[in-house]
């Protein structure tokens, strides 16, 4: 086929790659602009641009398509049999969902219609899900709601983070895609039960409320690993917090009766509203990711430190 693939982050790079496998025509990539990253704020290609210019393939990254009468008058002109979209960053006009012979398709790292939306990957783990997957949609004008082409699910692992998630999604829905594109589309409406919608994560999504059960914790570290990230504080000093694990108490246990937020041991073994969490690896400002011991071999954390509070 003639395709227009339009995409941004690492998780997009796959499908572009299993779509050049494939033998298909990609005659466009478009992909946000360059942003600043790093200390020295230099301008970084997005991950899909550079994986298109490596391999040879045009890439325009406009700041904008709605209403942007030449950029729309582009797209059309590459008369594209089906344009790609995934995780592109950009809603795209009716104008453009129109121009290609067959659509677009998106890939959404859900089984729709549950986490339509920004934060899919991660709104799974959070919420506790025990299966995600992915849809091939046939796009429309509204937030995820398009038909569905195709779906495959997987289960989610007792330590599942939201890193790992991704990479597994990210493979399964360039392989779902491939196979979608061998056979006729039989696009299926989505229902109108199950539907939930995954909100956009900010830097506050993760800062931890000690008072909340472990379970729930542990998951929010999971899930927010490694974006935003999952932090408290200690002493006003922003500690983010990149591993842990769960520990259960017994109700007679002497540290059940410690406030939430207060370490158990000296080992940084953190009471919650329900059980515990022993951190495992953590980071300080302007510090690397450590491991616990290393950590505490250089700043002691002794039993009764108090930690963060209710999110704010």
């Amino acid at each position: 086929m003639r395709v227009v693939f339009m995409g941004t982050p690492d998780f997009s790079v796959p499908v572009l790659e299993a779509l050049r496998q494939a033998g298909h025509d990609i005659v466009q990539v478009y992909t946000q602009p360059p942003r600043p990253a790093g200390r020295g704020k230099a301008l970084r290609p997005s991950p899909v641009q550079n994986a298109a210019e490596q391999a040879g393939i045009p890439v325009r990254s406009p700041v904008r398509i709605r209403n942007n009468e030449d950029e729309l008058a582009f797209f059309e002109s590459l008369k594209p049999d089906i344009a790609i979209v995934v995780a592109y960053g950009l809603i795209l006009p009716q104008r453009m969902l129109d121009a290609p012979a067959l659509g677009c398709l998106n890939i959404h790292a859900s089984l729709l219609p549950r986490w339509r939306g920004a934060s899919p990957i991660q709104s799974a783990i959070l919420a506790g899900d025990r299966r995600s997957g992915v849809a091939i949609m046939q796009m429309d004008a509204g937030l995820d709601t398009g038909d569905v082409l195709a779906e495959a699910a997987i289960d989610l692992a007792a330590d599942e983070t939201a890193s790992s998630l991704h990479d597994r999604l990210s493979l399964l829905g360039a392989e779902l895609l491939i196979e979608t594109l061998t056979r006729p589309f039989a696009p299926v409406p989505q229902p109108d039960q199950g539907v939930t919608y995954a909100e956009k994560l900010t830097r506050e999504t993760g800062r931890i409320d000690w008072s909340r059960p472990a379970a729930e914790i542990d998951r929010q570290i999971r899930g927010l690993t490694p974006w935003p990230g999952a932090f408290t504080t200690q002493d006003g000093v922003v500690i983010k917090i990149g591993e842990a694990r769960l520990v259960p108490m017994a109700a007679n246990d002497a540290a059940d009766a410690l406030p939430a937020g207060t370490a158990c041991d000296d080992a940084l073994t953190i009471r919650c509203g329900k059980n515990a969490i022993q951190i495992l690896r953590l980071q300080r400002p302007g510090k690397a990711m450590m491991s616990a011991s290393d950590y505490l071999r250089g700043t002691p954390v002794p039993k009764g430190t108090a930690f963060g509070g209710a999110s704010r």
